[in-house]
């Protein structure tokens, strides 16, 4: 075999190391052009045994029931908050009126909770603690008037909570003023 100078040698190790780099570089970036394909994505088609439907109202809805209660405890001149909570309990809209205390705003939420998990008067509610005292121990609940739910075909949809007047009839009036704005 003929013995290669070293120059030879140079030159062509350089030009296998350039073939092998454009190889290497060349894969890379035909990889970079080609797209990865995302996990398939697991689809189901569940059966309607399986779901259920509900009714929830706007925004548009609760704010129109909120600013009722607003005016309606403005025009007794009393200064209130108000909140209209959803079937489940969440806040769709919450007003603290002009002056209104800092305690009436969580307990309007905790009536409006109240009344739409019983779907009932949180007045009405109120009562039920002489047979069930432990009822009160329940997270979120307030067992004061102030709180109404809003029905539909009997079944609550929402329910509106105020807190800050004198007295929860009070309270509570200013809550159906709001629900009654919904059937305007």
């Amino acid at each position: 075999m003929k013995k290669l100078s070293t120059r030879t040698r140079v030159v062509t190790g350089a030009v296998a190391v350039a073939a092998v780099g454009a190889s290497v570089v060349g894969a890379v970036s035909a990889s970079a052009e080609t797209p990865q394909q995302a996990p398939a994505a697991v689809t189901s088609d569940v059966q309607n045994k399986n779901t259920f439907e509900s009714s929830h109202l706007t925004v548009d809805a609760a704010n129109r029931a909120a600013r009722a209660s607003l005016d309606a405890a403005a025009k007794a001149g009393q200064k209130i908050s108000v909140a209209v909570v959803d079937r489940n309990g969440n806040v769709i809209v919450e007003l603290r009126g002009d002056g209104a205390g800092p305690q009436s705003f969580e307990s309007a939420e905790r009536k409006a909770y109240t009344a739409v998990s019983w779907n009932a008067p949180t007045s009405e509610l109120a009562k039920r603690l002489a047979q069930a005292p432990n009822l009160k121990d329940i997270p979120g609940t307030l067992f004061l008037g102030g709180g109404a739910p809003v029905q539909l075909k009997g079944a609550p949809i929402a329910a509106v909570g105020v807190a800050g007047a004198p007295s929860g009839e009070q309270d509570e009036q200013f809550a159906q003023a709001g629900v009654a704005a919904l059937d305007k």
